[in-house]
This record gives C-alpha cells, structure tokens and sequence, in this order.
C-alpha cells in the first residue's frame, strides 16, 4: 500500500519545515537586533541629556548601584551589559570595582571609551562592542553581572544568556538586572486619558513588540518579574526583587517630576518604603531583581 510510505515522507517534510522555522526565527532575531541597534546609535551623542540621564533615570541609577555595592564588596569584578555611555561603569569604578563595560552599539561604545580615557580612575574599566546576545564570545569570571534601564529586554533568548552568565560568574556570583516590567500603572493612565489606548496597552503583548525612539525602532519584551525568573531559574537563585518608579513617574515624565518636584520627592518615598512589598513589588515602570548563581 502506498501510505506504508507516509511517515517517512512526514517525517521528512517536518524536520524541513522545522529547520526552516528555526531559520527564520533566527533571521527575523538579528533584524530586530540590528534596528535596535540603529535606535541607540542614533542616540548616543545626547544619551547623557534629558532622554538617557535625567533627574528620574538618576534616582533609579542609584538604587542599582547601592544595591551593588550591599551585594560585593570594592574589589569585586563586574561586568557590565548594555553599558550605554559608561556611567554606571564608571561610578563603580571609581568606588574601587574593576569593570568589563560592553554594549551592542558601537555609538555607546564610543561614547563609554571617551568617558572612561577622560577619568582618572583607581581599577580597569575594559569597553567592549558586544551584544548581550554574543556572550559566547567573551572569557573571563566575574564576581557580579549587572543591567541598567532594561537591555535585557531586548535579548532574543533570555536562556542561552542565563547559561553564559552562569558561564562568566564565579560561585556564588550575583546577577542584578533592572528590567522593564509589563504592569506600569503610570503608563497606563498617562496614555489612556489621552485616547492612546494602543500606547496604554504596549506592555501587554508577548514578545518582540516595537517600540519607537527617534524615527527607529527598538524591540522590546516586557516581562513580571516571575516570567522573567523563570528563564535563569535553573541556574540562578532569586534573592530578590522590588518596583522602580512604581509611585514616582517614569522617566519619559520628567516635564511631571520638574513641575512637581515636591510631589513626587513624597512619591519617591513611598517607592523606597513600599517597593519591595508583595503585589506591589510586581509593577513600577521597572524591577530590580538579584540573583545567586546556584
């Protein structure tokens, strides 16, 4: 009978469509990567302005770093994903961490590399053109791993990162990521009292969703803390996490902030005394999560 020859051909045809699945996912990955990459390069020359490091990017810029510094102690080496201009890397330099300071944009690169030639520093700080998404490629052991303002949001895949940063820590190393989140109340009414609600509702789709900045296109996927967890579960401990800009605006709402300086200094407060709450804890325009490697 000729259909004793179906499950051959099947079989056939299936691991073809397969292949070619895999081929265009990993197709589809690296033209995201790349227009994301266009995005911060178009922006890297005023990164350290009002879009990159104002006063709201600041407060949160310091919740990483004094966390940090509770989990390692000066000496510690770090490495650095999605350095952008290199403040972060030099600001623990300059408290004594020697740095690994890498980016997937060679426009934040540059900028990192001048900042850091103009600063006259106690350890290294290393600069080094690299996604996220390329740590195969780099040797080296680190006694920490962290990532400011959301570039792994940006990673195709959250698990082959997790094994190469179980790769480059050394036992009992610590991985603290701020990471955009999927619930951001503030995002929510900003946009819906406007009648943007497809802004308002961003946050929600699953995946790769575009987002613009300066006539690019950076691809974005927003996780809650546990989805995000669970991709470095196997390897990583989680110690902890809490909300960031929660109560406080984001950072896109400094025009609020500036306005309202004294309204939200109170706001700020409630972040730092109610972020780490459960249920709370879960939103805010970022989250800041620590994890041990197993």
């Amino acid at each position: 009978m000729t259909g004793t020859r179906m499950p051959e051909t099947a079989g056939g045809v299936a691991t073809d469509s397969g292949e070619r699945g895999a081929g265009a996912a990993a197709a589809a990955d690296a033209a995201q990567l790349h227009d994301t990459q266009l995005a911060f390069d178009s922006v890297a020359a005023d990164y350290d302005g009002p879009r990159g490091n104002n006063e709201l990017i600041q407060r949160m810029r310091h919740t990483l770093r004094e966390v940090v510094c509770r989990e390692l102690p000066p000496g510690s080496r770090l490495l650095d994903l999605g350095c952008g201009t290199g403040i972060d890397a030099l600001g623990f330099a300059q408290l004594g961490y020697p740095v690994v300071a890498t980016d997937w944009s060679p426009g934040m690169v540059a900028r990192t590399e001048a900042r850091i030639a103009g600063a006259s520093l106690p350890v290294p700080v290393a600069v080094r053109q690299l996604g996220i998404h390329q740590l195969a490629a780099l040797d080296g052991s680190f006694d920490g791993i962290y990532s400011n303002f959301g570039p792994m949001n940006c990673v195709p895949d959250l698990a082959a990162t997790a094994d190469e940063c179980a790769r480059l820590l050394a036992p009992g190393g610590v991985l603290v990521f701020s990471v955009m989140g999927r619930i951001c109340p503030w995002e929510l009414g900003y946009y819906a009292l406007r009648g943007r609600f497809g802004r308002a509702a961003v946050r929600a789709a699953r995946g790769a969703t575009p987002v613009g900045m300066n006539r690019h296109t950076i691809w974005t996927r927003y996780y809650l803390p546990r989805e995000f967890h669970r991709h470095f579960a196997a390897r990583f401990e989680l110690a902890g996490y809490r909300a960031l800009s929660l109560f406080m605006p984001p950072p896109y709402l400094v025009d609020f902030y500036r306005r309202h300086p004294q309204l939200c200094d109170r706001l700020g407060r409630l972040d730092d005394y109610l972020g780490e709450w459960p249920l709370l804890r879960d939103m805010g325009d970022h989250f800041l999560m620590v994890m041990r490697r197993r």
